[in-house]
């Protein structure tokens, strides 16, 4: 078979692929082969095992496997997976993250976003980077081509009020599909929470699913509540170790802008034990980490002093990482903190005369008809009228741009 010669069936009809230069088979340095058709048996389609009486033996490998690994060689020529089986999708990507594929700068974006375009969440639908900055900061560009996401937990990430993140959070695909989101422990502002929620509130589109937010650690006061309007299906937030001091006046200010109310109890949503990475590409995640940890070994004399530039610039860059932005506090101090946490209620579950006392005057602030020490019936009338959250046409009021939204708008 002429390796200069590609032919593709597609639809029915037979067609030349001419413009497609396929990976070539790696062969040793002191090899004196020259064959170049990357059709001929490689020491990669056999499958080498020992008989009984010692002998060597192989046996080749069958078509399908041979065929994967043929295709991971050349996952940077492939357009689409669309249509494929998830059994098929889920060999190959084995297949490639055996190839180390995911390793190489040059092709692993193209060949994530190429299985996430085609599978979706199966790729990964849950990463947790909880303190993990260096590994974020180093696989930016890889991480985004997760874009089929539901939980994303960046808490201590030290992002700031300008990260390039928060723009590929409101304005991708992932916008649509994620639905819990841990942000504490980034140094984040009043500016950062406006400059992150702009489009969401400008556009009027974006992030429609998120239900579970965590802001904690970060120095946000209570005038960054009403950024958070525009997330119409939000039932769970935790303000933990900001700026907000619990209090009659800030139930209500969460009340009426989020139709949430303050727990008494912390909520197990937020101590982070159901947050973990969860796909395909969970150990590809693992194999980024345990790289970006390994120091390469020096190989000559001569070379010490390139090496040396490479390891302090590198030194250099985690340093800068580093002192970004102040370290989250210790787990001790998390603990003794005053939880914050908010959440919606529902149904009959939470009854006026069931509230702490503060919780219940903030609401009965709102109507004085609602009386705890009224009877039953009456009671469960206050419920099914007031535990409602404020209604749209109340939140569609603190949605008028300001100065400082129009400033953000015309800079995307």
């Amino acid at each position: 078979m002429d390796s200069s010669n590609i032919y593709v069936r597609e639809r029915g009809n037979l067609r030349r692929v001419s413009d497609i230069i396929l990976a070539q088979p790696k062969t040793p340095p002191s090899s004196s082969c020259r064959r170049t058709n990357p059709f001929v048996l490689r020491k990669e389609h056999f499958i080498f095992t020992y008989n009984e009486e010692g002998s060597l033996r192989y046996t080749t490998k069958s078509l399908f496997d041979i065929t994967l690994l043929f295709v991971t060689d050349n996952i940077q020529h492939v357009d689409s997976l669309v249509g494929f089986p998830e059994q098929i999708g889920d060999r190959l990507f084995v297949a490639a993250e055996e190839n180390r594929v995911f390793l190489n700068p040059d092709i692993s974006q193209k060949a994530l976003k190429l299985f996430s375009d085609a599978y979706g969440d199966l790729v990964l639908g849950s990463l947790c980077l909880r303190n993990r900055f260096p590994l974020l900061h180093e696989r930016i560009t890889e991480i985004k081509a997760f874009h089929s996401l539901k939980s994303l937990d960046l808490f201590g990430c030290r992002l700031g009020d300008d990260h390039e993140l928060f723009h590929h959070l409101t304005s991708t695909s992932l916008a649509n599909s994620l639905t819990r989101l841990f942000i504490g422990g980034n140094h984040l502002s009043d500016v950062g929470l406006q400059r992150l929620t702009a489009p969401v509130r400008v556009m009027q589109k974006g992030l429609d699913s998120l239900e579970l937010l965590d802001v904690s650690c970060n120095p946000l006061s209570e005038m960054a509540l009403r950024y958070l309007t525009c997330l119409p299906k939000l039932v769970k937030l935790d303000a933990s170790g900001t700026n907000m001091k619990l209090g009659t006046g800030l139930k209500t200010t969460v009340w009426n802008l989020l139709g949430l109310i303050h727990s008494e109890k912390p909520l197990n949503t937020f101590d982070h034990s159901g947050c973990k990475t969860e796909g395909w590409a969970e150990q590809v995640v693992n194999q980024w980490e345990t790289s970006g940890c390994q120091t390469p070994k020096p190989k000559k004399m001569e070379e010490s002093r390139a090496s040396a530039l490479r390891f302090f610039g590198r030194q250099k860059f985690v340093r800068e990482v580093l002192n970004a932005a102040p370290l989250v506090s210790e787990d001790g101090k998390q603990t003794n903190m005053e939880k914050l946490h908010f959440y919606k209620p529902t149904g009959n579950n939470h009854l006026c005369g069931k509230m702490d006392p503060s919780t219940t005057k903030c609401l009965q602030a709102r109507n004085p008809t609602c009386n705890v020490a009224k009877t039953k019936q009456e009671s469960s009338k206050c419920d099914a009228s007031h535990q409602s959250p404020p209604t749209k046409t109340k939140r569609s009021s603190s949605l008028v741009l300001t100065a400082e939204d129009t400033e953000l708008l015309n800079s995307y």
